[in-house]
Order: structure tokens, then C-alpha cells, then sequence
């Protein structure tokens, strides 16, 4: 299967328009169209309609499955072009907002660094794409277990520390007195839903048997301090480490105490990192696990 038909064929069922996927390709659209039914030919079967342009069910099958094969070559050629590269001077980093804690922001660098916020399932992507030369993912895990991470492409993984983990919730809360919760007491409560700013409610569910933990209010952002404010305003309970449970006035963390579960964060670097890439992920690493969970 020719990669180029494939990347013309997900960017017409994206834009839903043989047009408008020349124009973002910088094809005629003859070109485009010609590339379709080369791709039909080859899977034989049809994968769009015409009127309107949409998937067909082969052509939706196909698209759960281009994705990652687009981005493992997308993958494959950032490796290949990271080995034979010189070291760069300057350093891309990409953080989910939650191990962005003090001891990470002191230990970058005065000068040469990109800091890039980016969700969960972005991380990943972006360092084994070559978009950025190190990550810093995190997320809930039992005490010394690896997170589950996409496999994207070939990528080393390095475990960056691990702390306690506290419920977020409005001083006005009954169970706000209490020295310490446990999750499973928690699933019927209003929750935020915040996958790239809190900890993902799914992540909640799976350690508590996959039940409970219904969203009250979604939140789509990465920005911390606008969940802390959610929570202070009473609109749901959210899960953080304990380094960035301190919310604003009216709030209070509260300890989870069960199950034993911690916030983990793994270093993430496709290769042996070099250059400015290599000194920032020694430093990384020497004062992330410095520091006390």
C-alpha cells in the first residue's frame, strides 16, 4: 500500500472534500482523485462516496488502521534522521501539565529550551515523530509500574519519579475534614472530566474495577488552574498529584489512601538523547527523583 495514496485518502475523508484536500496538499484535484481510485484499485473495494464525500464502511475500517501506520513511518523516519543528524544546540520539550511540577521547571535550562504543553497522547507522538526531542509524560499507576504508553515507534522510556495523589475538592465538601479517602467511596460522586488536565476519570475506573466515576462537566484544556477553579466552584471532584493539588482559596487535597496507587511520570527520548537533548534529560532525571514522593 503506498503510503502517499493513503495520506491523500485519510486527508480527503478528514476535510470531507476532494478540493479541499488538494488545497492542503498542494495537489490538483485530478491528482487527488486519481489517488483514491488508485488506492480502491489496490484494497478493491470502494472507499469513499462521491455525494456527499464520506467513508464508506471499508473506507472507515481503513482509517482505524492509517493512523498508526502513518505515524510509525512518520516514526521510522525521524529515527533514522535523528542518528544521522548532528546534535542540536537547542532542546524541544514535551510535558503533559501535571509533572510540570517546581523541581522540572528548575531544571531546564536559561536559554535553548521549547517547553510544549501537550495531552497525554501527544507525547508520545511528538518525541517519536521527532516534533520534540524529549518527553514527560504521567498518569496513575501502582507504586514501580510502568505506564502504558501507545506504541507509536520505538521510543525509551525512563521512570521520572512517583508521588502521592489527592482529591481536589470545595472546602464547603462534607467529606473535605476527613485525613484521608478511598476512591472506591468516591465513584458515585460529581466528577470533572479533565483527560489532559487531571488525571482521566478512565484511569479511575480501571482501578476500581471500571465502574462509577460519571462526568458532572468536561473540561478540554490543559491548563491547571482553570480545573482547580472548577473544582473550588463545587462543579466536581478531580484526582492530581500531590505537587499540583494546591488549589485556589476554598479548596482543600485530601490524601488517597486506597487504593495504592501513585502519579508516575516517565521520561521519554527516542534514542540515546544527545547534545543540549542529553544535558536536559540528565538534569531531568537527577532532580525529579531527588525529589520526596
Amino acid at each position: 500500500m503506498d503510503p502517499h495514496l493513503l495520506r491523500t485518502y485519510v486527508t480527503v475523508a478528514r476535510l470531507a472534500s476532494f478540493s479541499e484536500a488538494a488545497r492542503e496538499l498542494g495537489y490538483t484535484q485530478s491528482a487527488v482523485s486519481q489517488h483514491i481510485a488508485a488506492l480502491e484499485q489496490d484494497l478493491g473495494a470502494p472507499l469513499l462516496t462521491r455525494r456527499p464525500v464520506a467513508p464508506t464502511t471499508v473506507g472507515e475500517r481503513l482509517l482505524e488502521h492509517a493512523g498508526p501506520l502513518l505515524l510509525r513511518l512518520e516514526a521510522a523516519r525521524a529515527d533514522v534522521a535523528r542518528m544521522a543528524a548532528a546534535p542540536a544546540l537547542g532542546v524541544t520539550l514535551a510535558a503533559t501539565p501535571t509533572v510540570l511540577g517546581a523541581h522540572v521547571l528548575s531544571a531546564l535550562p536559561a536559554a535553548g529550551v521549547t517547553l510544549r504543553v501537550s495531552t497525554r497522547d501527544e507525547v508520545p507522538a511528538a518525541v517519536a515523530t521527532g516534533r520534540a526531542d524529549l518527553g514527560l509524560v504521567d498518569g496513575l499507576a501502582a507504586p514501580s509500574d510502568p505506564l502504558p504508553l501507545p506504541d507509536v515507534g520505538p521510543l525509551t522510556t525512563e521512570g521520572a519519579g512517583e508521588e502521592p495523589v489527592c482529591v481536589l475538592l470545595p472546602r464547603t465538601h462534607p467529606l473535605a475534614g476527613r485525613s484521608g479517602l478511598r476512591l472506591g467511596d468516591l465513584a458515585d460522586a460529581r466528577w470533572i472530566d479533565a483527560p489532559d488536565a487531571g488525571l482521566p476519570l478512565a484511569q479511575l475506573r480501571a482501578a476500581t474495577g471500571g465502574r462509577g466515576f460519571a462526568p458532572a462537566l468536561r473540561y478540554e484544556g490543559t491548563d491547571l488552574r482553570t480545573l482547580t477553579a472548577l473544582a473550588a466552584a463545587g462543579h466536581g471532584l478531580t484526582l492530581l498529584p500531590r505537587s499540583a493539588a494546591t488549589g485556589p482559596p476554598g479548596t482543600v487535597a485530601v490524601p488517597l489512601t486506597a487504593p495504592r496507587v501513585v502519579h508516575r511520570s516517565e521520561l521519554l527520548h527516542g534514542g540515546a538523547p544527545r547534545g543540549a537533548a542529553a544535558v536536559l534529560a540528565e538534569r531531568l532525571l537527577e532532580r525529579v527523583r531527588g525529589t520526596p514522593g
